[in-house]
């Protein structure tokens, strides 16, 4: 059985994977197409990613314009603040975002479906980040949002990320509303 809690936007979900531990260290089942069906998670994933970054790295807010990918995440060594924006135009929470911490102590997936924008900032020394999408990575189709846009308001625990160059020239939510349509 999952433990899994409905965050503030529709169909993002927290997801606290039951973990097998003992003295040789512990066991947890990641993804299960069945048990993930029955919390409303379909799929299909078709493709797997990983990412290390150092300390404060943030990567995002990265989302694809006609091709978007649903993601279920979770962090394997190290802690991040993982953030997601409401990009769907028919969603009541649209332009609101939600933000939490996964790390590999606790384990915790974030589940976020097709049409939103992600992004995490590195907290522990080093990250690797785990992310499980339901459509393939599409470079001609990617696009973002600005990492501190103050129409977002998202309260990042950095003041200061590291940015790739293509991260730091994202345009702000205002300017990329037209992408996004």
């Amino acid at each position: 059985m999952l433990d899994v809690e409905q965050c503030k936007l529709a169909g993002v979900y927290l997801i606290r994977p039951r973990i097998f531990q003992d003295e040789r260290g512990h066991f947890k089942e990641t993804y299960h197409r069945d048990k993930y069906r029955e919390i409303g998670i379909e799929g299909p994933f078709v493709q797997d990613n990983v990412s290390w970054s150092k300390r404060h790295v943030l990567r995002g807010l990265h989302y694809q314009r006609h091709y978007p990918q649903g993601k279920l995440v979770q962090v394997l060594v190290g802690r991040v603040f993982d953030v997601v924006v409401d990009l769907r135009p028919e969603s009541p929470t649209c332009g609101q975002w939600t933000g939490h911490e996964l790390s590999a102590d606790n384990h915790h997936q974030l589940y976020l479906p097709p049409g939103l924008a992600h992004g995490f900032v590195v907290l522990s020394a080093e990250a690797a980040f785990h992310y499980k999408c339901t459509d393939l990575y599409r470079p001609d189709d990617e696009a973002g949002i600005v990492w501190n846009d103050p129409d977002l308001a998202i309260a990042w625990p950095v003041s200061a990320p590291i940015l790739s160059p293509k991260d730091a020239r994202l345009p702000c939510w205002a300017e990329a509303e037209g992408d996004r349509k």
